[in-house]
């Protein structure tokens, strides 16, 4: 058989039905990791689902304890030849919380729903659909070579991306050598688009800041003490103020990455940030000046507000608040000096007058990328373009944090990742989905991607 059989074999695995039947097996395991009560359904989903899956395709499994003892991992492996390439393969089995009975006509988070051109499903994003996606593309390819693939594959699955991976490079180095490998290719997060195909070669950091004024016990009477009673809440917004301004741009050059490169600019010049009908259009002059958006999203560092807290916003006192508090995210680039944040946020906030204002960070994620130059970049670029007849959007990387820096730096691969899912999906809240247009097409330039690193005669 040839590629396109491959191809067809792969988007024919949807429209059959047998694509969607083993993702609703699988979303209705509730592997919510931050929940304690779930331990047993990350098991059960890694033993009782994933390992019978691999052993269809001739893997070898192996169920790994995490070092906490909470967040088992699955290890995959499919031997074929010691001089072809092997790739190395990363998915997720764990999601956020259900949030049942806030979906849309209540529908059930544990099952997936079939709504137009939606899927919906806690997990059909992220990652369950996602990594489907690619085990179905790898079963398509090996029945049309007869029962091979052409290269090796290896899998890791792990349950507890979602509480920040946090044994994932503990793992990964106790097991540097079972996970060697030419290549790591995995698929999560979105597309830049629903209709564009996209490689991204890495992530944006992420680092939670926390700001906590404290300057006194409970609250006073604003009539008795307005005008000289300094107010806890109007001093933490003030030190915002100063890191971040009204128009999202960043104040302080210590929470700037370094100038964009003209590589980075080159490549992002044609990538078209475009929100569909039903996502939130782009707000006009947010962010950096002088930036296109994508090279705000791709490229440059933001200073987010996730949550502010300050008296009580349902039943609010007349009485000025003592304390107050703030948790920001500060999302960066390769190259940004992120282990000096904290005390460069703390120094200008003191020079600002603002010493009050207690600095600390929590939950921290690395950013890291693939160097463009790299030839696999272009291989994956190329396959894609000849499954799909489109130019795959080439990022720098995700615009959110991933675990990339536990392949590329701690394991020293070339990372590749081909996301299947689209801005647009509602991951981390109610309703999410993925499209039935982008999974086929996913199914397919898998597979080509896929049959191609089977035709190499050795790696790059």
């Amino acid at each position: 058989m040839t590629r396109a059989d491959a191809v067809a074999r792969a988007r024919q695995s949807l429209q059959s039905g047998e694509f969607l039947a083993e993702l609703d097996r699988r979303v209705a395991y509730p592997t919510e990791s931050q929940n304690p009560e779930r331990r047993g359904a990350l098991h059960a989903y890694l033993a009782d689902e994933l390992t019978p899956a691999f052993s269809k395709l001739d893997f070898s499994t192996r169920l790994i304890e995490s070092p906490s003892g909470k967040n088992p991992y699955l290890l995959a492996e499919y031997r074929e030849s010691a001089t072809a390439p092997t790739v190395l393969m990363y998915g997720h089995g764990d999601v956020v919380d259900g949030m049942v009975g806030e979906w849309r006509d209540n529908l059930d988070p544990w099952r997936t729903t079939i709504s137009g051109n939606r899927v919906y499903g806690r997990g059909t994003a992220d990652n369950k659909g996602q990594h489907s996606i690619n085990m179905s593309a790898l079963a398509a390819v090996r029945e049309a070579r007869g029962g091979k693939l052409g290269f090796n594959a290896k899998f890791i699955i792990e349950t507890g991306e979602e509480i920040g991976s946090p044994d994932l490079r503990q793992v990964c180095e106790s097991l540097r050598d079972d996970l060697a490998a030419d290549l790591f290719v995995g698929s999560d997060g979105p597309r830049l688009s629903a209709d564009r195909p996209t490689i991204f070669l890495g992530c944006r950091g992420g680092l939670r800041i926390h700001l906590d004024v404290n300057l006194r016990e409970g609250a006073h009477h604003s009539g008795n003490w307005g005008g000289v009673l300094s107010n806890a809440a109007t001093v933490l917004a003030g030190a915002i103020a100063t890191l971040v301004d009204g128009e999202g741009r960043l104040l302080l050059d210590e929470l700037k990455p370094p100038r964009i490169s003209n590589q980075i600019r080159a490549v992002l010049a044609d990538v078209k940030v475009e929100p569909m009908a039903d996502e939130p259009a782009l707000s006009p002059n947010w962010g950096e000046e002088g930036l296109s958006p994508a090279e705000r999203l791709y490229a440059w560092n933001t200073l987010e507000v996730l949550a502010m807290s300050s008296g009580n916003i349902e039943k609010p006192a007349n009485a000025i608040p003592g304390r107050a508090q703030a948790v920001l995210q500060l999302r960066f680039v390769v190259g940004t000096k992120v282990e000096k944040a904290v005390d460069a946020i703390r120094a200008h906030l003191h020079g600002c007058g603002f010493s009050m204002v207690e600095v600390s960070a929590a939950q921290s994620f690395a950013a890291s990328r693939t160097d463009f130059d790299s030839p696999w970049v272009k291989w994956t670029a190329d396959s894609i373009r000849q499954t799909t007849g489109k130019p795959p959007a080439v990022l720098p990387n995700f615009g959110g944090s991933l675990p990339n820096d536990v392949f590329s730096d701690t394991l020293g691969l070339p990372t590749i990742w081909v996301p299947h899912s689209y801005p647009g999906c509602s991951q981390h809240a109610p309703d999410e989905h993925i499209l039935l247009s982008v999974t086929e097409e996913a199914l397919g330039l898998m597979a080509g991607l896929f049959w191609d690193l089977g035709e190499m005669p050795r790696a790059l």
